[in-house]
């Protein structure tokens, strides 16, 4: 099969998911910074890959030109050090709530003007800003809140803090810089929750030289916690894409009975009064009954046991159960 065609439908089930996380709890979370950082994640990416700029730019279809002048709106600014050009004009623009193109130009004088009337372009036709007048006349407003929906992001409680600790759990012993690459809270935000989570003892921080690593033997999201399910979602998210990109890296296309590496689904039909019927919809609470107890036999031997100088090997295992009932069956992507 074309791999363009897989990608077409891994993208399609991801907007899927973006929509729901969007709207869940009646929220409305803003989207018009998520195609600019999904094209500026994939450019990371591919260049992680060894692919050099020409090449990438052809996977997206746009002239070289173009390619580069698209990466620069998206950069850090040269005149606002720390925030993406496109992310420093916005907030310059809603302080000022109305200005000018020529103050806006002067505002960010340091950078190609050429780049900064891009990104001017871009914010307008995303409806960030509106334009009105022309030439030296031409004046840029900031949408108001009732002009594009806003959502509460709770960036500083317990939502916050769990995710932090997934990624440290994921991803550790890593760098400030490498938990902020994957949950991409803003500085203060992340520096409030990885301090949480040293103070709670969810997480250690441990010096390196010149660097600050974080680590933790364990993160555990009890059941029923009311603002633990941001970091449920993206714990399960981040355990599938990485059992199938690593399954990649190995060159392995196919499964065996033995792998250790993999996943497989396996869909039943069944009906209340179906003689399976409880086995089915309990497999669910008899896998994580195993895996519960398993895990504390894990810990609690590690916690006296120091792991071989060749390090340890990180096994992650997810599980999740889907019940499709008859009246939105069909409303449902698989």
């Amino acid at each position: 099969m074309d791999a363009t065609v897989l990608i077409d439908a891994i993208v399609r089930q991801t907007t899927v998911l973006v929509a729901q996380l969007a709207t869940a709890a009646g929220g409305r979370a803003p989207l018009t910074h998520v195609a600019n950082q999904v094209f500026v994640d994939l450019v990371r990416e591919l260049k992680d890959q060894g692919l050099g700029n020409k090449v990438i730019a052809d996977m997206f279809g746009l002239a070289l030109r173009t390619y580069h002048d698209k990466i620069r709106r998206l950069s850090e600014s040269s005149t606002v050090r720390g925030r993406s050009l496109w992310e420093a004009t916005l907030e310059f623009i809603q302080e000022k709530e109305t200005v000018l193109q020529a103050d806006v130009l002067h505002r960010f004088r340091n950078d190609d003007q050429a780049t900064v009337r891009g990104v001017l372009t871009d914010l307008v036709e995303s409806g960030m800003i509106f334009r009105s007048g022309r030439g030296t006349r031409t004046t840029y407003r900031a949408a108001k809140p009732e002009e594009y929906q806003l959502a509460d992001r709770d960036q500083s409680g317990d939502g916050a803090a769990n995710l932090v600790w997934v990624a440290v759990n994921r991803f550790g012993p890593a760098t400030r810089e490498a938990i902020g690459a994957a949950v991409r809270l803003d500085a203060a935000a992340l520096d409030s929750a990885l301090a949480r989570a040293v103070s709670e003892g969810r997480a250690s921080r441990v010096e390196r030289g010149e660097s600050v690593e974080y680590h933790t033997d364990r993160c555990i999201i009890p059941f029923g916690a009311p603002k633990g399910w941001e970091a449920a979602v993206f714990d399960h998210y981040q355990a599938v894409v990485t059992a199938i990109c690593t399954k990649l890296r190995r060159g392995s296309t196919s499964a065996a009975a033995d792998d250790s590496v993999g996943g497989s689904t396996y869909g039943f039909t069944v009906w209340k009064d179906h003689p399976y019927y409880d086995e089915v919809m309990g497999l669910l609470g008899r896998l994580r009954a195993e895996a519960v107890p398993l895990r504390e036999k894990v810990s609690a031997f590690n916690e006296q046991h120091s792991a071989p100088e060749a390090g340890a090997i990180h096994v992650i295992s997810y599980m999740g159960q889907t019940v499709l009932e008859p009246d939105n069956a069909g409303d449902e992507e698989s």
